[in-house]
């Protein structure tokens, strides 16, 4: 395990990147800001990408429309449809666009129009994933945007000391809004219903692609809930694509504070214990010596994976990754670890 070195400038990752004509067929799991800026990265270094996203939001203006008007919740897929979104003036306006959310204190305030359009589509159409389809064409969006399943979810989590003034006892907190701001330590999640239908398309793609990636993102609200969808975790554990997981850069204030990036592997195990990894990457300021190495590349090896350390966060000081970064990350990875020869 030996951390990359720095590219001179992220200049020289695009013009790299550009160069190479492989497009190996990516699906990336996960959901929110976690899922778009993997597909931020994604997008630089394949034509190829699909991205699945978990539909257990139940807050803002999500949570409202799902309430509302029984849809599946709209927002993390529109988060994943803007990142797809290409650099040029009519991806970034489109970008901004569905983006935009209305400023008033009326009914309106608070909704973004992406959220609006989506679901006027599904209302139009009738079928969720061509009405997503539909969205990305429009927008230019350089890649495909599924749901994970084709019903609302509710996440449910089991929480020691969620009341702080009982802090030995264990109680279910419900909704993924919830649970990611939840004080106490998360013991495990599932989904309501317990066995949700998959989208067919969402497997096909899964078995199907050369890698899958999945995180960074929110552990047990957005990442962690793919692995719940028995269809879908099925595919995972079949399919012969070779899998990434993206750990976060730090811990995440109330759902994981205070976890060692060890720590979010051991949790994912239990939660699917017959997936097996093949990569597992890690920001290399994360894990800055041998002592916090030793613990990450045991419990990667208890899931069958490599760790490949990597700069891969912004040049803010924030838990943000870097676009370029990451996909310079990945793409070395995608080379180092994939198939021998050229991609299908």
């Amino acid at each position: 395990m030996k951390p990359y070195r720095r590219r001179a400038s992220t200049l020289a990752v695009r013009r790299t990147l550009r160069r190479r004509g492989a497009q190996p067929k990516v699906v990336a799991l996960g959901g929110g800001m976690g899922l778009s800026a993997s597909l931020a990265a994604l997008r630089r270094i394949t034509g190829d990408l699909t991205a699945v996203v978990t539909v257990a939001d139940d807050g803002g203006s999500s949570g409202r429309l799902r309430e509302e008007l029984g849809v599946l919740p709209p927002g993390d897929l529109r988060k994943a449809l803007a990142a797809l979104c290409g650099d040029d003036d009519w991806g970034q306006t489109w970008a901004r666009v569905i983006q935009h959310r209305f400023q008033s204190k009326g009914e309106m305030g608070g909704h973004a129009v992406g959220n609006l359009l989506i679901v006027a589509l599904w209302e139009q159409l009738g079928d969720p994933v061509q009405a997503l389809d539909l969205v990305g064409r429009l927008l230019g969006a350089q890649g495909r945007v599924l749901p994970m399943s084709a019903v609302p979810l509710e996440l449910q989590a089991l929480v020691r000391g969620h009341d702080p003034e009982r802090p030995d006892d264990v109680d279910t907190v419900r909704g993924q809004a919830t649970v990611a701001l939840t004080p106490g330590e998360v013991q495990s999640v599932h989904l309501v219903p317990n066995d949700p239908p998959a989208v067919p398309e969402a497997v096909a793609a899964v078995l199907d692609a050369d890698w899958v990636v999945l995180g960074p993102g929110s552990w047990f609200s957005s990442v962690i809930p793919h692995l719940l969808v028995p269809e879908l975790l099925d595919a995972l554990v079949e399919t012969k694509a070779r899998k990434v997981l993206s750990l976060n850069l730090a811990p995440q204030p109330g759902e994981t504070e205070g976890f060692s990036p060890q720590r979010h592997l051991e949790v994912l195990g239990r939660h699917a214990p017959k997936l097996a990894l093949d990569v597992v990457l890690a920001d290399e300021a994360a894990v800055p010596d041998v002592s916090a190495r030793e613990p990450l590349v045991d419990a990667a090896k208890r899931l069958g994976a490599a760790v490949e350390l990597a700069p891969v966060a912004g040049p803010d000081g924030s838990a943000k990754h870097d676009p370029e970064l990451l996909a310079a990350a990945y793409d070395r990875i995608f080379r180092m670890h994939g198939r021998i020869g050229p991609w299908r």
